[in-house]
């Protein structure tokens, strides 16, 4: 069963996070090469438009801009692509920093500059792998302790993760989690055919359709081979409860090899 809400990333080109537009302190921060802010604003717009085009599919995993917002977020206007954006804790639309009535009153602003808004966790299947997307990985930090644990992802059970938030300048990919920021790309986005690569390179990582059907004959044959009695009602129900989600797995994963594409661009 799924437990965020799904997104379709086979309609995606490319990935991002962490721009921070307008933000004075980052190049300080984050070690970026500008000197000033008019600088990197000026860079990340080139960057971007230098690869993407009008037409191009762009998720953003968090912290677009800061400063005052009515100016950075308008900045971002300038870029190319139909825009996604999984909130960050910088950004004025993240439940794990903002109340729901700055959440209301600052989505305007990014839905005019030309943003979809999504949910803090994603997930959903990309060539056939099932992946989750968050601004969090499922550790680490660009401090010493890992903030906003409660707005991460569940623990690494093994699921592919895109994320941002450390700010790391020397990796993408640890693990299951891969950093798509631009501090380790750049300053620019990722094709996505370089996610497709790492999770086809992953040792222990598989279709997730072949996953849900050894996961539903398994659970059959367990089902079958169990020694019960007329007592056992309890049990019966209790195993076709659990055979009716692997069931709904299974469905859903042969739902997915057909992708709807979403017609939010």
């Amino acid at each position: 069963m799924s437990e965020y809400p799904w997104f379709d990333f086979d309609q995606v080109d490319y990935v991002t996070a962490d721009t921070h537009f307008d933000h004075a302190r980052i190049s300080e921060l984050a070690e970026r090469p500008f000197t000033t802010v008019d600088d990197m604003n000026t860079e990340l717009v080139r960057s971007w438009n230098e690869v993407v085009s009008p037409t191009d599919v762009v998720l953003h995993l968090g912290d677009v801009a800061l400063g005052p917002i009515e100016e950075s977020i308008g900045l971002t206007a300038q870029l190319n692509g139909c825009r996604y954006l999984v909130p960050g804790n910088h950004d004025r639309v993240s439940p794990a920093t903002q109340s729901r009535k700055a959440i209301e009153r600052f989505a305007p602003l990014y839905e005019a500059a030309g943003w979809t808004i999504l949910p803090e966790v994603i997930e959903g299947t990309r060539r056939g792998y099932r992946i989750l997307a968050s601004h969090y990985p499922y550790k680490g930090d660009s401090q010493e302790s890992d903030r906003h644990t409660t707005h991460r992802p569940r623990w690494d059970d093994g699921i592919p993760l895109l994320h941002g938030h450390t700010h790391a300048r020397d990796h993408g990919p640890i693990g299951h989690q891969f950093h798509v920021g631009v501090d380790a790309h750049g300053y620019a986005p990722i094709p996505f055919t370089v996610i497709d690569a790492w999770i086809r390179n992953l040792p222990d990582v598989e279709p997730w359709l072949d996953v849900t059907i050894r996961e539903a004959r398994q659970l059959v044959a367990d089902f079958d081979a169990s020694e019960t009695s007329n007592s056992d009602a309890l049990f019966y129900q209790m195993g076709y409860n659990e055979l009716l989600i692997a069931l709904e797995d299974l469905l859903g994963a042969l739902d997915r090899q057909w992708p709807r594409r979403d017609e939010s661009c």
